[in-house]
């Protein structure tokens, strides 16, 4: 299978500067080489289009740079689709999670996808209940088809909105309370820390991809790597403590590989500026390798 790198260096969605910088950061760590050392075709494709904030005007203080995400969301819709369609297989690396809008909209196109959502949040605020207007905490329920028109249908394209019911969120651990009401009204499928410690990592995927699995066309992963405790990726711009370890997300990883029916994948809010070293984008590499079939181990 041919992999297609999507670089999307956006910023427009979170408060905090540099995480335009992530995809750089990621390719920097040997992202192409590694892949191709796992038996894989890669094919770069390089970035696609994002203005900067300061080409950029704040016209809804609710929906802080819609009219720059939209069009971002829309051509990267069109690049993930085009992947797929291909037969390939499309890793999508930013940039904030607003990103997620464009790419599981384009995975979805003329199929039905289940999605994991690993992340310290839930990104399921919309405009009515946002506290800070940030697009990037309103990009899965514009998906699940709640919130601004705009954001829903990007404008004029017809709605593929995910399922709630084939929505999994793993490790979120901080919620707003109008977010929490929304989650519970839509019916998604919320795993936090504290399901993954009373449970173990292991119980929680496994349940998390029995439900999205099923009856569906394929499956997409979007890995906010805010999920991870700060000790692990410090170069987030949204860190919240008490995250998942390392292990945990490789094993995420693995088990969703296993199943056979990744079709494509996210690596969001990689920040440079704020990173060591670029331990966090070298560990969102690592946790590519896991998602495309990477083991140290194997027993058959």
């Amino acid at each position: 299978m041919q992999v297609d790198i999507i670089g999307v260096p956006i910023d427009l969605g979170a408060d905090r500067r540099g995480v335009d910088m992530g995809p750089s950061a990621i390719r920097y760590s040997h992202l192409q080489h590694k892949i191709q050392e796992l038996g894989y075709t890669v094919k770069d494709e390089g970035n696609v289009e994002v203005p900067i904030a300061e080409m950029c005007k704040i016209t809804d203080p609710k929906l802080k740079y819609v009219d720059c995400i939209v069009p971002m969301s829309r051509r990267v819709a069109g690049a993930v689709a085009t992947s797929i369609q291909a037969k390939r297989f499309p890793l999508v690396i930013g940039g904030d999670h607003s990103l997620s809008i464009g790419s599981v909209r384009g995975a979805a196109r003329n199929q039905k996808i289940g999605v994991i959502w690993i992340d310290a949040h839930a990104d399921f605020n919309t405009n009515e209940t946002t506290p800070s207007g940030n697009i990037h905490g309103m990009s899965l329920a514009a998906l699940a088809g709640k919130g601004a028109k705009s954001l829903v249908q990007l404008r004029d394209e017809a709605i593929p909105v995910i399922d709630p019911s084939k929505i999994a969120i793993i490790g979120a651990r901080d919620l707003d309370a109008g977010e929490k009401a929304n989650l519970k009204e839509s019916g998604v499928m919320v795993m936090g820390m504290e399901q993954v410690d009373r449970y173990g990592m292991v119980n929680v995927i496994e349940k998390a991809i029995e439900q999205i699995s099923r009856d569906v066309d394929g499956i997409y992963l979007s890995l906010d790597m805010d999920a991870l405790d700060p000790e692990h990726a410090p170069g987030v711009g949204t860190p919240v403590a008490a995250g998942l370890n390392q292990r945990e997300v490789h094993l995420v990883c693995e088990l969703i590989s296993e199943t056979g029916k990744l079709i494509g994948m996210d690596l969001v809010e990689v920040n440079p500026i704020l990173d060591v070293q670029n331990r966090t984008a070298t560990l969102a590499v690592e946790f590519a390798l896991s998602a495309l079939g990477r083991r140290i181990w194997s027993h058959t």
